[in-house]
């Protein structure tokens, strides 16, 4: 196939950069892609002429020559609408990196692999400035080097793709093709932290008649600290991580034209966080947090997770009669465990003390964890009537799915009050209190779901698309969307395309059922502070109804132009309006709250906060690629650009009526913030790629948008201001031979920060939070890849 027919997708998914060999080699993959958005057996000629707005990210360059070693990173520098930020000091979101698209949450994008649904993590985010209340999925627990591609569908989806599907979907597609490469790469921060080491191969065997890939990789990724002596002893950067990872990926044919396909991995993660540090001898730390025998100088607890990631795919694809059909089963699994060390429980060291002891406590506890199981069984069908109204696609399907969700205790050390006395200290690990027996749960819940969609070639410049799906949950009940979509090609070089859909997402059994305790002691009594699962007691007793499914309403209108082979544009605005979202409330306590507060105390708690759905959202925007590739010299020079806007404004608080004249409590000004500009509210990228016979330079500006965010204090101390920053990324690589190639370049060598704040008022205390492209600066980067 010629390399200029594959070059509006190329430009457009902004991703396709390098020699006319690569190029062409890339053309043969992803001729063979169906593209998100279409149940057409048939693959899609070109991302330009699709439907919704779809980019294709062809990921073979990222992966033998980027600057980034994991694919949240890499996608967050590639996609103008997705948003993936490093946290600090937010415990469990500081493990693993959560992602999102247009703004919105990272539980409202859906992810797949390979087409077939991706579970999500077990943790919900509670703390930092992305993502707060919301589960996800981990994107980084796929090796680069095992992924062909990666399809953004910009639109809302959820007629076609089910629950979560707000935003859009995110799919996965990974390797299945003949011969071998490895790749290994090392990259650090400019202040000299933050080693990273990757080792990664990927060989696709034949195998029965198909061809298996078979991906291993190993990544080794140091702490950051960018407190300096303004913070110490505190660490404030990245977290440590150590990812093993095995992924295998085939298709084999059976008898006549069915298909056996299969996809296994496992990633075992150890990481580890730094938490708040605690004062030592003379500060007010002692001994409510802290034991003079023990840590006379301070000290920084760490939050070590082990995090265990399994993820399975059998299936098999058939024909009859001229339909085709796919049999899928799929299973995920997301386990996290704590680990505390570097801490103490200060209650047992303040009561050793008292006993006549030295003030000692164990400094290393198991604080329990959770996890998530999903079991997804898929049975789809199509066919392709080309003589049907110029052309028709008629799919239907089901779908069933099982989900279970527990909670784990830690062990008593990690939670007990052992003094007892009120006055002494704190109960619990230093830096995250484990769970308690109460906090522990095991549920589960299934759901069930039938979708049809026909796509029409109506004439030979309109094309249709209509789908229908609804689905039955066995906790909060049924719900059923639609999408309508069509484009009509102007002449052979503009396309207008547009789409309506209404769309949902069920509440995941992560906010449902996550409870949290520990004891604090207010005027002198000892109180529990609590995250109230849905349906307990307290929550209940607080007039907290039951979660339902959050709904949406997406509109999108745009174009496509493709003034030459060599130039591709596309332009979409889009609207999202959600009503019930769920958010995570505030603390309601006797101070805020007299009357619920008297309840909650009557039961033991002396602080409480729930999961409710309680606010509706508008988001707005727009996104835009240009890009074109041209003879300069010798050589040939890409250059691109991409540009996503996305405003989203909370236009409703819904507090429940035992809630009324308390929406300020429901849903703070800094929590309001959160959800409105909690990512960039608009991304832009300009690139410009050179190669000439065996080298190729790049270079990319990033300009992440501005950021509001709130304080702790409050009016009249001003919100958090963040001004629009600007990072350029430098690459160079060399293609020795046809075999091996070495990369080097920076990331942000301009070493710019998010603008100053007063670190009294940032949710992890330091100058700024984890926002736009991360507070560590500069970085480098040099790779090796090998193909044979």
């Amino acid at each position: 196939m010629p390399v200029h027919r594959l070059l509006p997708v190329a430009l457009a998914a902004l991703s396709l950069f390098g020699s006319s060999a690569v190029l062409a080699q890339e053309a043969n993959n992803l001729e063979r892609v169906t593209v998100l958005g279409s149940r057409k057996s048939l693959p899609a000629a070109s991302s330009t002429d699709t439907l919704v707005p779809v980019d294709i990210y062809s990921m073979s360059k990222v992966a033998e020559s980027g600057g980034q070693f994991d694919l949240a990173q890499s996608l967050q520098y590639l996609s103008p609408s997705f948003n993936s930020t490093r946290q600090t000091g937010a415990d469990g979101a500081d493990l693993i990196d959560s992602a999102a698209l247009r703004g919105l949450g990272s539980d409202q994008t859906l992810v797949l692999v390979n087409g077939k649904r991706r579970h999500t993590v077990a943790l919900v985010n509670l703390f930092g400035a992305r993502n707060r209340g919301s589960t996800g999925t981990d994107m980084n627990s796929l090796p680069l080097l095992a992924i062909d591609n990666v399809q953004v569908l910009r639109d809302g989806a959820a007629a076609q793709y089910g629950s979560d599907a707000i935003a859009g979907v995110i799919n996965i597609q990974l390797k299945k093709k003949a011969g071998c490469e490895a790749v290994a790469g090392y990259g650090q921060y400019s202040a000299g932290d933050g080693k990273n080491w990757l080792a990664s191969a990927y060989c696709g065997v034949k195998l029965g008649g198909g061809t298996l890939g078979i991906t291993g990789e190993w990544q080794d990724r140091g702490r950051s600290s960018r407190g300096g002596q303004d913070f110490y002893p505190r660490i404030i950067g990245d977290t440590k991580v150590q990812n093993k990872t095995v992924y295998l990926n085939g298709e084999f044919p059976i008898a006549g034209d069915s298909k056996l396909y299969l996809t296994a991995g496992a990633q075992n993660r150890d990481a580890s966080s730094a938490a708040w540090a605690r004062g030592g001898v003379g500060s007010d730390d002692i001994p409510s947090r802290n034991s003079a025998a023990m840590y006379p100088d301070g000290f920084v607890p760490f939050i070590n997770g082990k995090i265990e990631d399994r993820y399975l795919i059998v299936g098999w694809k058939s024909s009859f009669a001229g339909w085709e059909t796919d049999l899928s089963q799929t299973f995920g699994s997301n386990k996290l465990r704590y680990d505390i060390s570097h801490t103490l429980n200060a209650s047992i060291a303040n009561k050793d003390l008292l006993a006549g002891g030295k003030g000692i406590s164990p400094s290393s506890f198991n604080a329990g964890g959770f996890g998530f199981d999903q079991y997804t069984t898929n049975f789809d069908v199509s066919r392709f009537f080309p003589e049907l109204l110029g052309g028709s696609n008629v799919a239907f399907g089901a779908e069933y799915r099982r989900e279970k969700y527990n909670i784990v205790a830690g062990e008593p050390g990690s939670y007990i009050d052992a003094d007892g006395v009120g006055f002494g200290g704190n109960a619990g690990s230093q830096g995250f209190p484990g769970f308690q027996p109460s906090d522990a749960t095991r549920r589960s819940r299934s759901s069930q779901a039938l979708y049809v969609d026909w796509e029409a070639n109506l004439t030979p410049s309109l094309t249709a698309d209509a789908a229908v799906r609804t689905e039955h949950y066995s906790d909060f009940g049924s719900e059923t969307t639609a999408k309508l979509a069509g484009s009509y090609a102007v002449n052979n070089g503009f396309l207008l395309r547009g789409a309506a859909s209404t769309g949902f997402r069920a509440p995941s059994l992560q906010q449902l059922y996550f409870s949290s305790t520990f004891t604090d002691f207010i005027s002198g009594k000892p109180l529990d502070v609590v995250l109230a699962p849905n349906g307990s007691t307290i929550a209940n007793a607080a007039g907290v109804p039951a979660l339902k499914q959050e709904k949406s309403r997406n509109y999108t209108v745009g174009f496509t132009a493709k003034p030459s082979t060599d130039t591709a544009i596309t332009l979409d605005l889009y609207q999202i309006k959600i009503k019930d979202r769920i958010v995570l409330s505030g603390r309601f306590d006797a101070d805020n709250y007299p009357a619920l507060g008297a309840i909650l105390q009557g039961l033991g708690v002396g602080q409480a906060q729930f999961f409710v759905n309680s606010v509706n959202t508008r988001t707005r925007g727009l996104d835009l690629t240009a890009s074109t590739r041209a003879k300069v010299g010798a050589g040939m020079l890409n250059t691109f650009l991409a540009l996503n806007v996305s405003h989203t404004l909370v236009t409703a608080v819904n507090a429940p009526a035992s809630l009324k004249g308390f929406e300020d409590v429901l849903l703070s000004e800094r929590e309001r913030l959160f959800i409105e500009q909690g990512g960039p509210r608009d991304k832009e990228t300009l690139g410009f790629e050179y190669s000439q016979g065996a080298w190729t330079g790049e270079a990319k500006i990033i300009r992440f948008g501005g950021q509001t965010l709130g304080t702790f204090s409050g009016p009249p101390v001003p919100n958090q201001v963040y001004k629009p920053k600007a990072s350029m990324d430098l690459g160079l690589s060399w293609q020795a031979t046809p075999a091996l190639k070495f990369s080097v370049g920076g990331s942000n060598v301009f070493n710019v920060h998010p603008t100053k704040q007063d670190p009294n008022e940032t949710d992890n205390g330091f100058y700024y939070e984890s926002l736009q492209f991360g507070l560590n600066g500069a970085s480098y980067y040099a790779r090796m890849h090998y193909r044979f």
